[in-house]
């Protein structure tokens, strides 16, 4: 989400009830190289719910309530 630092997406997120992974995702030379500090990523399969899904679209429109993204 541009604008918003992944590690403060996904604190947000927490406190909404979703859990997300934030940070190198073992990347972090390649990340460097294109000077990207951090990514947070949803870990979905297919044992997911549309519900947890809505949740998580939920928390990102928080995300944005909150951060002003």
């Amino acid at each position: 989400m541009d604008g918003v630092h992944p590690h403060d997406l996904g604190t947000v997120l927490d406190y909404e009830g979703v859990a997300v992974r934030t940070g190198h995702h073992c990347a972090q030379p390649v990340m460097e190289r294109y000077g990207v500090p951090a990514t947070a990523r949803a870990s979905l399969a297919f044992y997911n719910t549309t519900d947890e899904i809505d949740v998580l679209v939920k928390g990102l429109h928080k995300v944005r309530e909150v951060l002003g993204a």
